[in-house]
């Protein structure tokens, strides 16, 4: 069983801390933030639910504690900002042993250190079900500069960062019933926001547009192209795939096409842009080419194309 509600807000408060941007942070009503002169702010908030986003008998407590923020950073990312404040709304169910709970807290914190964030404040309450959390991320971009989804234009080439597919082939190997290990599948587990990315490209104002990988490369894709009003051209063999398990074998195209939860980001760059193959450290990879159609078109090895259709995740999909 949990601690009492009170006992365990102050065990987290004991781990948060103020800084200079948290003037207050856990226990007011409110937490007081600075935002600095001449930024704007960004808002991102995330579900993490039992049964949706993750089970119990296949992720660690500290990893859905690190997956609940990661999923908030990366939202930051693909605006091109900075994260400043997280705050955490944590539902459990009366039976859940406070040491899940202790371990759900070292995930999340070990990604606050990493990332300079403040836990600045949030909820907790029982769940009648499974666990619930819920994570609000602040962030800032400086004035007039967040990256959008609504502003590629015809012309404008199409990049990804690092490998696509390495977190659906992982899901999928855990619902046929075999064994994953974090080491073998990074991105499932341990996916990494690309915050210096997303901040590169603002300050270098590389990105036309962007977005984070979270629903899948098709998904994705045509969010972008139904926000700007544009369609795409992408070449399936230019497509990066994540390279898994002990051996390191590639993902299936479907995999990178179509698989959700891999955090990197898509983003368009006016032609004459020169955009580096290599940004903090992770690979570039431009895949294809915004175009003026409406429609999103996949290029074989052949040259032949066909529409690719959205097929990554979506709730509530019949």
């Amino acid at each position: 069983m949990p601690l009492s509600e009170k006992a365990l807000i102050s065990r987290i408060r004991r781990r948060a801390a103020t800084g200079r941007r948290v003037i207050t942070g856990v226990g007011d009503d409110c937490a007081v933030l600075r935002i600095p002169a001449g930024r704007e702010v960004l808002v991102t908030t995330d579900f993490t639910i039992e049964g949706v986003h993750f089970r119990r008998a296949w992720h660690p407590p500290e990893v859905v504690g690190f997956r609940c923020l990661a999923r908030g950073l990366s939202d930051i990312a693909a605006m091109g900002g900075e994260p400043q404040a997280a705050f955490l709304s944590l539902a459990v169910p009366r039976e859940l042993p406070q040491r899940w709970i202790n371990r759900f807290l070292k995930g999340l914190f070990g990604l606050v250190s990493a990332f300079s964030v403040t836990l600045a404040g949030g909820d907790t309450s029982e769940s009648p079900h499974g666990v619930l959390a819920d994570i609000v991320v602040v962030g800032s971009v400086p004035k007039g500069k967040a990256i959008l989804r609504s502003t590629a234009r015809p012309g404008d080439r199409i990049y990804v960062t690092g490998e696509l597919g390495g977190a659906a082939a992982a899901l999928k190997e855990l619902m046929a019933g075999g064994k994953v290990s974090p080491k073998d599948f990074p991105r499932l587990f341990h996916p990494d926001p690309r915050v210096a990315v997303g901040r590169f490209l603002g300050k270098q104002e590389l990105a036309s547009a962007m977005i984070d990988l979270s629903d899948g490369l098709s998904t994705d894709l045509a969010h972008i192209c139904e926000e700007s009003g544009v369609g795409a051209e992408i070449l399936e063999a230019a497509i990066p795939r994540a390279r898994i398990g002990p051996k390191r074998t590639e993902v299936d195209i479907d995999h990178a096409l179509h698989g959700g939860e891999d955090y990197e980001l898509l983003f368009t760059a006016h032609r004459g842009k020169r955009v580096p193959n290599r940004i903090a450290g992770v690979a570039v990879t431009l895949i294809g080419e915004v175009t003026r159609s409406r429609r999103v078109i996949l290029r074989g090895s052949t040259g032949k194309g066909s529409p690719l259709q959205p097929q990554g995740w979506q709730h509530f999909r019949k």
